[in-house]
Protein backbone atom coordinates (compact mmCIF):
# COMPACT_ATOMS: atom_id res chain seq x y z
CA UNK A 1 0.00 0.00 0.00
CA UNK A 2 1.82 2.99 -1.56
CA UNK A 3 0.75 6.74 -0.50
CA UNK A 4 1.03 9.78 -2.08
CA UNK A 5 1.99 13.27 -0.40
CA UNK A 6 -1.47 14.13 -0.23
CA UNK A 7 -2.50 11.07 1.29
CA UNK A 8 0.04 10.61 3.73
CA UNK A 9 -0.38 14.38 4.89
CA UNK A 10 -4.31 13.31 5.27
CA UNK A 11 -3.42 10.30 7.72
CA UNK A 12 -0.75 12.17 9.53
CA UNK A 13 -3.58 14.57 10.34
CA UNK A 14 -5.50 12.12 11.44
CA UNK A 15 -3.13 10.88 13.52
CA UNK A 16 -2.62 13.85 15.25
CA UNK A 17 -6.08 13.69 16.56
CA UNK A 18 -6.76 9.96 16.94
CA UNK A 19 -3.58 9.07 18.90
CA UNK A 20 -4.74 11.05 22.17
CA UNK A 21 -7.98 10.06 21.88
CA UNK A 22 -6.84 6.73 21.49
CA UNK A 23 -4.36 6.91 25.11
CA UNK A 24 -7.62 8.49 26.40
CA UNK A 25 -9.65 5.48 25.83
CA UNK A 26 -6.75 3.23 27.24
CA UNK A 27 -6.74 4.67 30.11
CA UNK A 28 -10.47 4.47 30.28
CA UNK A 29 -10.33 0.37 30.04
CA UNK A 30 -7.36 -0.03 32.05
CA UNK A 31 -9.23 1.81 34.56
CA UNK A 32 -12.18 -0.15 34.37
CA UNK A 33 -14.66 1.47 32.27
CA UNK A 34 -14.73 -0.98 29.20
CA UNK A 35 -17.71 0.73 27.77
CA UNK A 36 -16.61 4.34 27.52
CA UNK A 37 -12.87 2.98 26.63
CA UNK A 38 -13.91 0.80 23.66
CA UNK A 39 -16.46 3.02 22.14
CA UNK A 40 -13.46 6.40 22.32
CA UNK A 41 -11.08 3.36 21.12
CA UNK A 42 -13.50 2.59 18.39
CA UNK A 43 -13.92 6.22 17.33
CA UNK A 44 -10.09 6.76 17.32
CA UNK A 45 -9.80 3.69 14.90
CA UNK A 46 -12.44 4.99 12.41
CA UNK A 47 -10.94 8.54 12.61
CA UNK A 48 -7.84 6.88 10.83
CA UNK A 49 -9.55 4.33 8.62
CA UNK A 50 -12.81 5.90 6.92
CA UNK A 51 -10.67 8.81 5.54
CA UNK A 52 -8.95 6.20 3.40
CA UNK A 53 -11.71 3.69 2.46
CA UNK A 54 -14.30 6.19 2.48
CA UNK A 55 -15.20 8.15 -0.65
CA UNK A 56 -16.26 11.92 -0.17
CA UNK A 57 -17.44 14.04 -3.46
CA UNK A 58 -14.99 15.87 -3.16
CA UNK A 59 -12.16 12.88 -4.02
CA UNK A 60 -14.48 12.37 -7.63
CA UNK A 61 -12.79 15.11 -9.55
CA UNK A 62 -9.68 13.73 -8.60
CA UNK A 63 -10.64 10.17 -9.50
CA UNK A 64 -12.18 11.21 -12.72
CA UNK A 65 -9.14 12.80 -13.69
CA UNK A 66 -6.79 10.21 -12.71
CA UNK A 67 -8.48 7.74 -14.71
CA UNK A 68 -8.19 10.27 -17.60
CA UNK A 69 -4.62 10.46 -17.33
CA UNK A 70 -4.09 6.87 -17.05
CA UNK A 71 -5.84 6.76 -20.41
CA UNK A 72 -4.15 9.07 -22.17
CA UNK A 73 -0.79 8.86 -20.85
CA UNK A 74 1.37 5.58 -21.13
CA UNK A 75 3.78 4.41 -17.88
CA UNK A 76 6.85 3.90 -18.89
CA UNK A 77 7.63 0.87 -16.77
CA UNK A 78 4.54 -1.15 -18.22
CA UNK A 79 5.95 -0.30 -22.38
CA UNK A 80 9.03 -1.68 -20.87
CA UNK A 81 7.90 -4.77 -19.92
CA UNK A 82 5.58 -5.49 -23.18
CA UNK A 83 8.79 -4.97 -25.54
Amino acid sequence: MRLGLLETVGVAGSLVFAIPLGIYAVERLLGGDTAVGGAFLAIAALMVLLPKYLTTPGDLPGMAAERAVEGVVTNPEESDEEQ
